[in-house]
């Protein structure tokens, strides 16, 4: 069934739309018009058996049909009666300007307040919301819910899609900016020396130091025994222009020897003096970066120069896009250590859950709170959804769209009406023909 143009149109203050008249609600109607055809069929057959009985008994017939007129004119009464209050629910009857009828057209949308105020005093007030979740337990039921294998690893598929989702939706470029500008802000408020010299201090302390000069030890001898020649032309190269090239040559076989023999020296000598110069540079070095203003000030300044070279700038924004990989990767891994290890935590949350009632009150505590907070500060705008959502219906269709749904057990009280009318005058008048007679 095609909608209306009434029924699309926003209202005018609200701007919500009203609901559609649907085809099942349509279907519902043509139950609603059987029902009437029911209760409209069985006030004719009254009024049919009130005709007969009076006609029997104005031509002479005495005893019951006396009983029966009374009963089919009671029903009659009631039948018509009740169909006045079914029908000004929706319409004015046969079209009259009664008043108090019409009802739901004409007072939709106070119904609609007074449906908002109702549920905000009756279902949103803090005592109702906070008896309803302590009956409910939530802490033991989660915690049951939580233990079980099956349903930590459905909860932790969800949570990775959730992540996954998150993460796409989220751009890079945005991301990266917000890293980068959170990172550089943060090495700029903080300044690094005292902590490097801290560190540096029990590096030394604890000669983790001496594997380092070692490793430059062997490979600067190494290099040496590798590249003579080159040390050799650097030192000839350097000799004045005036002085013999064999002197020269001389010369560099010399300084190559020296330093050749100093860094064996240094390689194979754990005490040689050189190393113990190190360690004390490494120290002062350590105490200065602590204490000295001037080193810790060329160390802010290095900081600073730093981080501001594009390249660290570009490191640090592609540090999102590789943790982003990463976390994607892990996400969609079954078998990856994160979601492992949140399925693990899930479990192990859900057993203390179970079993530890002081976790359960805390827990529960905490919902209960959430949830009267979020009663108790939009308690308003949820009421005014109900009220501004009902005003927002056109009445013509709420009031088509109600009765659908409801009219087919409004026409019951047609139908008992002119049941119950029926009996209540046969028993007036045989109580009347009793005492009288």
């Amino acid at each position: 069934m095609n909608r209306t143009k009434t029924e699309d149109a926003p209202h005018p203050v609200s701007g919500l739309v009203a609901f559609a008249y649907t085809p099942a609600d349509e279907e519902k109607q043509r139950g609603v018009r059987r029902m009437k055809l029911t209760a409209t069929g069985l006030l004719l057959v009254v009024a049919l058996i009130y005709v007969l009985a009076t006609w029997a008994r104005n031509a002479g017939v005495h005893g019951w049909p006396g009983y029966v007129a009374a009963a089919a004119e009671a029903g009659m009464v009631g039948a018509l009666a009740d169909w006045f209050a079914v029908t000004a629910l929706f319409r004015r009857p046969l079209g009259l300007p009664i008043p108090h009828t019409a009802i739901i057209p004409t007072k939709k949308d106070q119904l609609g307040a007074s449906l908002g105020a109702f549920v905000g005093e009756n279902f949103l007030s803090s005592e109702v919301v906070r008896a309803r979740l302590d009956a409910l337990a939530i802490g033991g039921r989660l915690g049951g819910w939580l233990a079980d294998p099956a349903h930590a690893d459905r909860v932790t598929a969800e949570l990775s899609t959730a992540l996954r989702g998150a993460l796409t939706v989220l751009r890079d470029a945005d991301v990266q900016a917000v890293v980068g500008e959170a990172i550089t802000r943060r090495a700029d408020a903080a300044e690094i020396a005292p902590g490097i010299g801290q560190t540096l201090h029990r590096i030394v302390a604890d000669g983790a130091h001496h594997r380092a000069v070692d490793l430059i030890c062997v490979r600067a001898h190494d290099w040496l025994v590798l590249h003579a020649d080159s040390v050799l032309d650097a030192v000839q190269g350097g000799a004045p222009g005036w002085t013999p090239r064999f002197v020269d040559r001389k010369v560099g076989e010399r300084v190559y020897r020296e330093l050749l023999r100093f860094v064996t020296e240094m390689r194979d000598m754990p005490g040689h003096p050189a190393r113990g110069a190190i360690d004390r540079f490494l120290a002062d070095f350590a105490a200065d970066l602590q204490a000295d203003t001037d080193t810790r000030a060329r160390v802010e300044r290095l900081k600073s120069d730093l981080l501001a070279r594009p390249e660290v700038q570009d490191i640090i924004a592609s540090a999102w896009a590789s943790v982003r990989g990463m976390i994607i990767s892990a996400a969609e891994d079954e078998r990856s250590e994160l979601r492992l290890r949140a399925r693990a935590s899930l479990i192990s949350l859900g057993n203390r859950l179970a079993t530890d009632t002081r976790l359960q009150a805390k827990v529960e505590g905490w919902v209960e709170d959430a949830a009267v907070y979020v009663v108790t500060t939009y308690r308003a705008e949820i009421t005014s959804l109900i009220s501004d959502t009902v005003a927002g219906w056109d009445a013509d269709q709420t009031s088509r769209k109600i009765e659908a749904n409801i009219g087919r057990d409004l026409q019951f009280i047609r139908i008992n009406g002119t049941v119950v009318g029926a009996l209540a005058g046969l028993l007036i008048y045989t109580v009347s023909h009793a005492l009288g007679g």
